[in-house]
């Protein structure tokens, strides 16, 4: 049986392709195996992850007859995945040559539920190195205690799914999976579970993982209606993190958070759609609606001038009452 499943989904990247599994070459181990998802793609990545099934040892190949985004394509493969820890590649990125043998030795040397790593941004040519946002080092913790305090960015700031490796009994206890369908986001809801229901994890300093961005053909990249999957996913933490027997406690973190988001996105309208645009507008009033008011009200206080007041100018958008009660939260 394996000992460590990495699952990587590709997506249209056939310029990118080739390194990445150049990469996984490089930390190819007998014991160690490579689900590759290609997720529908319509141009040369499917030809290119078909020789890699013949030349990347360990490669398990796995197509999607539609396209089924990120988070779902994860999902297919922690189902394949056989081995007892799983770590995440994207199929546009690139890993140091034998990093995952040190980040497997990492997580058993520690033998806590899941460890979080730094990583290397890569943006055209420069390069810049993103830490997790927690000061301890190689100490096993209980997640809890890395969600706070709301006003700092903490770990549950730091979703990348890649940045980690995973134990398999999270997979076990139904903490590893995503929110099937999410196009975007799709990290946000699962790293606020990790860290509210898992009982053990650490940060090590270990780099290892490039991460590309500025990807022409990212969701991050593309304002399109699919990028207003983070009202769903942001809806799913505050709904989630209100159930908890902490609720109170956390939900200023989570309500921060969900509108720093918020304005991060109203802040950049332009680049959407203007029909886009307004269902944007719309979304995002309603789920200011919807969200505890008492608890907005204080993070609202608390923000700079700038974007609460763009809050309160989204807020009082009108918004039909059906919309609001959708998805309201009980508190």
């Amino acid at each position: 049986m394996p000992k460590l499943s990495v699952i990587v989904p590709f997506y249209n990247v056939q310029q990118y392709a080739p390194d990445t599994l150049t990469s996984l070459r490089s930390n190819a181990r007998e014991d160690f195996e490579f689900i590759l998802v290609d997720d529908c793609s319509t141009d040369a990545t499917s030809d290119i992850l078909t020789r890699a099934e013949r030349e990347l040892p360990g490669a398990v190949l796995v197509r999607h007859e539609k396209n089924g985004g990120l988070a779902t394509a994860r999902n297919t493969g922690i189902d394949k995945a056989r081995g007892d820890y799983l770590t995440f590649l994207d199929g546009d990125d690139w890993l140091a040559p034998g990093y995952f043998p040190r980040l497997l030795a990492a997580i058993e040397q520690l033998g806590c539920d899941f460890v979080r790593t730094d990583h290397v941004q890569c943006t055209a040519r420069a390069r810049s190195i993103h830490r997790v946002p927690h000061g301890r080092r190689g100490t096993v913790m209980n997640p809890r205690e890395a969600i706070l305090p709301a006003d700092r960015s903490t770990s549950v700031d730091y979703a990348y799914a890649w940045a980690g490796v995973y134990h398999r009994r999270l997979v076990d206890r139904g903490l590893l999976h995503f929110t099937d369908g999410l196009r975007t986001a799709e990290d946000r809801p699962w790293i606020w579970k990790l860290h509210r229901e898992a009982d053990t994890f650490a940060v090590v300093g270990l780099l290892g993982v490039y991460y590309r961005r500025g990807v022409a053909s990212s969701l991050t990249q593309i304002g399109d209606v699919r990028q207003l999957d983070f009202i769903r996913a942001f809806d799913q933490v505050i709904e989630e993190t209100a159930r908890d027997a902490e609720g109170e406690k956390l939900l200023p973190k989570a309500v921060r958070t969900y509108c720093a988001i918020m304005t991060h996105h109203l802040g950049s309208i332009e680049r959407f759609e203007p029909a886009v645009a307004r269902k944007l507008r719309s979304l995002c009033a309603a789920a200011l609606k919807r969200m505890p008011q008492d608890v907005l009200a204080e993070v609202m206080d608390s923000m700079d001038v700038q974007r609460a007041s763009a809050l309160r100018r989204v807020r009082r958008r009108p918004v039909g009452a059906r919309t609001v009660a959708a998805r309201t939260v009980a508190v």
